[in-house]
């Protein structure tokens, strides 16, 4: 296998390009959080569960000041500090809207929009997008994780928002990053694409899944192949890594060498599975796919991987 090293500088996914200083080490200084909210140059992230909600104005770049922030519904005590701009120090923090989507749309002065459209439209710097990941991934954990794991009372932020405590048995808890191996197999001149029921027609992607507890990387991907499409796989390498805020994952991308190549779609996960010669990608790619299949979009980790292939980066 080629090493797959060099092929990380040429990959340009979506929300990668995270340069904010996190202040790790004064985010639990309440009355430093509380100075940087004051300053009037301090943007906040709005977000419901799924959704970003921004000014109906583009030059007004992806935060509210706070007067409109709180305006909106958003608490005071429910602010997650994001971080400091590295060239101007601008504060960002992130909070969350008590109302529906439905109620915000209503607004005319506000847009509210999912993070992978904004992606796709080039809405926002790679630099802004990836900072909106970082702040819809940390709301989502504080709107589905307000009760304490351990005894069921109510949590209450700390750490700036990276941790909820229980004031009744003291258990911490911290957001949670779910690793995901997304893998690209190939086998000589061919690649192994599959199509899960859960995405648009005709779109077919790298084969992927949750790690598991006491696995490494490489033992996941062999492991998530074989379950999908009975294919086993030898040699395995990892090759990039990409933030994936839907709702929290980290994607870790590998190319890995099949040592089988007869496939049997073994679960329900999967709709389709083939293998892919380049002149079928390439069509895939260029939108002449005699039966309109197509690869994911750029942002993802899944389209670099298999254009990577394709170009001979990995």
């Amino acid at each position: 296998m080629r090493a797959a090293a060099a092929s990380l500088q040429a990959m340009e996914m979506s929300f990668i390009d995270n340069t904010l200083d996190r202040q790790s080490e004064r985010r639990g200084e309440i009355s430093y959080l509380k100075g940087l909210l004051d300053l009037a140059e301090t943007r906040v992230v709005l977000s419901t569960d799924k959704t970003l909600v921004f000014r109906n104005e583009a030059e007004n770049g992806i935060g509210h000041d706070l007067g409109s922030a709180l305006a909106l519904g958003a608490s005071a005590d429910e602010m997650v500090f994001l971080g400091l701009r590295p060239d101007s120090g601008q504060a960002l923090f992130a909070t969350t809207l008590p109302c529906s989507d439905e109620d915000l749309e209503a607004n005319e002065s506000l847009l509210v929009q999912d993070l992978r459209n904004l992606a796709l439209q080039n809405a926002f710097s790679t630099e802004d997008l990836s900072v909106l990941a970082q702040a819809r991934a940390l709301i989502h954990w504080h709107r589905t994780h307000q009760h304490c794991s351990r005894c069921g009372a109510k949590t209450h932020m700390a750490e700036g928002g990276y941790r909820r405590d229980c004031p009744s048995c003291g258990a911490p808890h911290f957001p949670r990053t779910d690793p995901c191996v997304i893998m690209l197999i190939t086998h000589e001149d061919r690649a192994l694409l599959g199509r899960p029921a859960r995405l648009p027609e005709g779109v077919y992607t790298t084969l992927a899944g949750f790690m598991e507890p006491g696995e490494t990387i490489e033992a996941a991907v062999r492991r998530e192949v074989f379950e999908e499409s009975r294919i086993r796989v030898g040699e395995v390498a990892l090759v990039s890594n990409q933030p994936w805020p839907f709702p929290a994952n980290l994607m870790l991308g590998c190319i890995g060498t099949a040592t089988s190549l007869d496939i049997e779609i073994a679960d329900d996960e999967l709709e389709a599975c083939k293998w892919c010669d380049r002149a079928e990608v390439r069509q895939m790619i260029d939108g002449t796919h005699p039966e309109e299949h197509r690869i994911p979009p750029s942002i993802s980790i899944a389209y670099e991987l298999i254009v990577g292939w394709l170009e001979e980066r990995l």
